[in-house]
């Protein structure tokens, strides 16, 4: 996972954004546009993706270790899809330091295991498609994806040249990887989260919404926010709520003087 170097944490607080499969850091710059000078905002290419494609091995601890080695000693942090399952993982790993937490379209995973054995299954059967494919393929197929339906144009077009920048082996390694079918869920854990969650899903995301309210029901300190007019990318639909969200969720913990 790779972070901007020369960085003065101490001058802003900072927020730490996880993008989603097939994504890179900068598929959330809408949002740091309109979080403006409130925030310093990183956002790492998540190994498997971008500028780390190549760095191995991957999985849910070896990136939650690098966001808590890259990042200060408090930090507010957001995830996005698969980012939002990693988000967990560092919340719960090291919950004094996440200051607040924002979910966007986020599941703590597959609970029955053998859904999980069967999703695990078909990630493998798709990460040998991926690196059978090029980029432009699997971009191109990945982009069809119902989750993805009545996107804005020009949403759908920066979301494909973003998945562009990454290659096939990574992508595919990050799947066998991240993917739910290979991570343990995070359900039991969610009463461990003891900082303001945000749960953010688009008013057409119908199956995350669901998770959205059953996550909340087991969170202590959860809202549920559904955008109206959206869908699963959220962030990348109305990056304008998104970055609000993250605003109030952390104005709801402000850290100590």
């Amino acid at each position: 996972m790779s972070f901007p170097a020369g960085i003065m944490w101490r001058v802003r607080r900072t927020v730490v954004l996880l993008h989603g499969f097939t994504h890179t850091g900068r598929s959330w710059d809408p949002v740091v546009a309109r979080l403006g000078e409130r925030y310093r905002a990183l956002a790492p290419d998540i190994r498997g993706h971008g500028s780390a494609a190549g760095a191995r091995p991957i999985g849910p601890a070896e990136c939650a270790a690098d966001v808590a080695a890259a990042a200060p000693e408090s930090f507010v942090l957001a995830g996005y899809s698969m980012g939002g399952r990693l988000a967990l993982h560092v919340a719960l790993s090291h919950p004094g330091r996440v200051e607040a937490l924002v979910l966007v379209a986020t599941t703590p995973g597959l609970a029955d295991p053998v859904e999980r054995e069967a999703r695990a299954r078909e990630d493998a059967a798709l990460a040998e498609e991926i690196n059978a494919s090029t980029i432009e393929e699997f971009a191109e197929r990945w982009g069809r994806n119902p989750l993805f339906k009545g996107q804005p144009p020009e949403v759908a077009d920066a979301a494909h040249a973003d998945r562009l920048v990454n290659d096939t082996a990574g992508l595919a390694a990050a799947l066998r990887g991240l993917g739910q079918g290979a991570c343990e869920p995070l359900w039991a854990r969610l009463g461990e989260l003891r900082m303001p969650v945000a749960l953010v899903v688009g008013e057409r995301d119908a199956k995350y919404r669901k998770l959205a309210e059953r996550m909340a029901a087991a969170i202590p300190h959860a809202e549920v926010l559904v955008v109206p007019a959206t869908g699963h990318a959220v962030h990348l639909e109305a990056p304008g709520i998104v970055a609000e969200a993250i605003v109030q969720a952390a104005s709801a913990r402000e850290p100590a003087c």
